[in-house]
Formats: structure tokens, sequence, C-alpha cells
């Protein structure tokens, strides 16, 4: 394997490595299968035990170093000891970082190759504090690309972390994707929408509120070119609606462009100030 970005199978060859320590195992490796060939026919038991003992504990520091029993039955069968060892890939994937280079001395731990089976990937999400009630695991989402906003992939959402972010007031949750054709690359960015069964609610256009500071007002329409301003509170908020909890009732017509009649911060907080006095508006 020369390359980031290779793909590699389940037991390719990735490189060869030359260690004093693996010759040496498999020199006593071979030492102890004599050994076991003629103390097997020793009359004492304990020591025909011993020999086998030795030959299982020289076979662990092999499957230790991954080396395969294909290998060992080779050393086994023509008894020559290798000068360099292959090293094999664990799992089907790409090849996502590569450290390893030729005649480099490298030393127990060191990180030689990274590499990741992408046919199924995460995506990670975030998720307002007020949605967490409607998310659950195990829904389905809808998953497009900024690039390819044509083309719409399934995702489903496999864990809620359990922690908020407390700068952004945003739970992390994570999706997951069949890849195989790789067409989703890691650090991608993508749109997640999650549809959600809320029922029937009342709702109005977003563009129908004003907002000041924990306040939220819309204008009712009472003829005659007359504005009445309400306070309301409102719950959930998807797309361009937001959900009315209070303040308002089905039939009542409002403003939808409630912030464009405002024409000054002042008049805006005149306006809210004024209603603080009015039954109800506290």
């Amino acid at each position: 394997v020369s390359a980031t970005g290779d793909h590699v199978k389940k037991g390719q060859t990735l490189f060869t490595i030359y260690s004093p320590d693996l010759v040496a195992t498999q020199e006593e490796y071979l030492l102890a299968l004599q050994g076991r060939k003629q103390m097997g026919e020793s009359e004492f038991p304990e020591v025909a035990q011993g020999s086998k003992g030795l030959l299982a504990a020289t076979k662990r520091r092999f499957q230790l170093w991954d080396i395969t029993d294909d290998h060992i039955r080779a050393l086994e069968k023509t008894g020559k000891v290798l000068k360099t060892l292959p090293i094999h890939s664990p799992i089907t994937g790409t090849v996502m970082n590569k450290e390893a280079l030729a005649g480099a001395y490298v030393e127990p731990g060191q990180e030689l190759y990274t590499i990741a089976d992408l046919s199924h990937i995460w995506i990670l999400a975030d998720i307002y504090e007020y949605e967490l009630s409607f998310v659950k695991a195990g829904q389905t989402a809808a998953v497009t690309l900024t690039y390819d906003l044509g083309t719409v992939l399934t995702g489903h959402l496999g864990f809620i972390y359990p922690t908020l972010d407390p700068k952004t007031r945003t739970a992390k949750v994570r999706f997951e994707l069949d890849n195989r054709d790789e067409t989703l690359k890691p650090d991608m960015y993508a749109n997640v929408e999650l549809r959600v069964n809320l029922g029937i609610r009342l709702v109005i256009p977003q563009d129908a509120v004003i907002e000041s500071g924990q306040k939220q007002v819309v204008f009712l329409h009472q003829g005659g070119g007359r504005l009445e301003p309400r306070l309301i509170k409102t719950g959930v908020r998807t797309g361009e609606w937001s959900e009315v909890l209070d303040g308002l009732k089905e039939g009542e017509h409002i403003v939808t462009s409630a912030n464009f009649l405002i024409d000054s911060e002042s008049k805006l907080k005149s306006v809210i100030e004024s209603m603080g006095g009015m039954p109800g508006m506290k």
C-alpha cells in the first residue's frame, strides 16, 4: 500500500517489518516444536506437558504480533525463519493516514496506518434544546449535500448525546447512513431534515412575531385601519411557522409582516413598554 486514499481488503499486506524479537521468537518456536517431538515420547508426563506449554506460549506471542496462522503453518512446514514479516490490514477499508516509510525505524505503539471502513458513516447534527422532546432514536431523516441538493439520502438516528453545548444550547445527534458507494466523505457538510408529526396546533408565520427581550408581540386587525398589539407565548418553531401557546385564538386576524410596521427600535420599545400596564400584560 503506497498512499493515503488507497483501498485495502481485510488480510491484505500493508508492509513488511524486520524485528530481532520476531526473528528470535521464530527460532524459539522451531526449537519448541522440535522439543515437543522429542519429549513427546518421554516416559515422564510432566516433561511432555512442559514442552507443549512452551510451544503454546511461543505461539501466543505470534498471535499478539498479529502473525497469521498461515505464516505459522508455513514456518512449521519449511523450518525457515523469515527475516521480515508481513503486517496485514485487520479490516476492509480506505487508508486515511499513512506514516510508514521504507527503511524507517519504528517503536512499539507507534501509529503507522489509519484505516477506516467508509461503507457506513455517521453524520453529526445539532438539535435545539426545545426540539429534543420530539427527537427519538430510530427516526429517519432526509439528508442532502450542500453541493447536490437534488440527491436525497436516508439516515437513521442512532444516538442522542446526553449533554448540551452551553454556548449554542444545542445537543448533538448522530445519524447513520449507508455509504457503500462512498458518495459521502469525512468532514463534509450536509443538511439534515427530520420530519416529526406534531399533530394539530395553532401556528402563525414567524414574520408576524416581534421579539423584544423575553416578550413576543403580534398586531391584530381591528378594522378601520386600527391595529391592536397583543402579547403571545410561542412554542415550537419549524420552518417559517411558530406555534402559539397562549394569547391568540383560531380565526383572529393578525398582521403577517409586523416587523415592517415599526420604523425604529425606539418606537418598538415604547409600544412594548406601554403594554406593561395593560391587564394581563405584565
